[in-house]
């Protein structure tokens, strides 16, 4: 049995223990911060109509699955910030039922899509059409303005296969991480990277779509931490960088579409 003087000194002892804990927990821990700039997991959920198709564009920042033809959705879904928006839409709206597919094809330009459009869009049927498109324009020296007219294109062909289309645009983006280090490659490609992204604006602007600062976004998170958190090569997003595109994507749409 516990006597009453062994009681009070296990207690000091258990006391003593748990102001040493708390110390080294207040020493090692560090505030938590949230350089995405939105909620989190807290957000208002967009509002979509039962069973609506939601089609996701691009080159390989949107692509990143194994197989076209997969029916396992956990396969042709990928695992970019498609696969992250689907998964947390799936979780917190699963009554909504979405229909939800990524038809990104890596090395990408504007006019591949426009090549593939009607079967790989217009066929789809979407509901709501996100497209991020421009990466491969710049790598390849494709101007401004033929970029633009591409653009116009495939969103005029959707706009009239389905004038109740939702459209959201995400800006091509770059980082002077990996392979992008040296000055003078960083300096061109960022140069020519905000030529498209000036193009994206109007477009979004004049189509009246959901218009995602991708560049911003990243720019922001890598002068909080560093480029390499969110970008292995520049280019090519890491799975956080991913997450903050997600993240990003549904603050907008809910804050465009939602039930409020």
């Amino acid at each position: 049995m516990l006597d009453r003087r062994n009681f009070i000194k296990g207690s000091a002892v258990a006391a003593g223990v748990a102001a040493l804990c708390s110390k080294a927990n207040s020493e090692t821990k560090k505030p938590a911060g949230n350089i995405s700039g939105v909620a989190g997991y807290n957000y208002r959920l967009p509002e979509f109509k039962k069973g609506s198709r939601i089609l996701f564009q691009g080159d390989s920042i949107t692509d990143m699955k194994w197989g076209r033809n997969q029916k396992d959705r956990n396969h042709y879904l990928g695992h970019s910030y498609v696969y992250l928006i689907a998964s947390r839409l799936g979780v917190d709206m699963p009554e909504a039922q979405l229909d939800v597919y990524t038809r990104g094809v890596s090395g990408n330009t504007v006019a591949d899509l426009r090549a593939r459009w009607q079967k790989d869009a217009i066929d789809m049927q979407p509901d709501l059409l996100s497209i991020l498109i421009g990466t491969n324009d710049v790598g390849r020296g494709v101007k401004p303005d033929a970029f633009e007219s591409d653009y116009r294109y495939i969103l005029d062909a959707s706009r009239r296969a389905n004038t109740e289309l939702r459209l959201v645009l995400l800006e091509p983006f770059v980082l002077q991480s990996g392979g992008l280090t040296s000055e003078s490659a960083w300096k061109s490609r960022r140069a020519a990277i905000d030529k498209m992204r000036v193009v994206v604006a109007h477009l979004a602007k004049d189509y009246d779509a959901v218009f995602i600062r991708t560049q911003d976004i990243f720019d922001a998170a890598a002068a909080a931490v560093s480029p390499e958190q969110w970008i292995w090569d520049g280019i090519h997003p890491l799975p956080q960088g991913h997450e903050l595109i997600a993240r990003n994507w549904v603050q907008a749409v809910s804050a465009r579409w939602n039930f409020v």
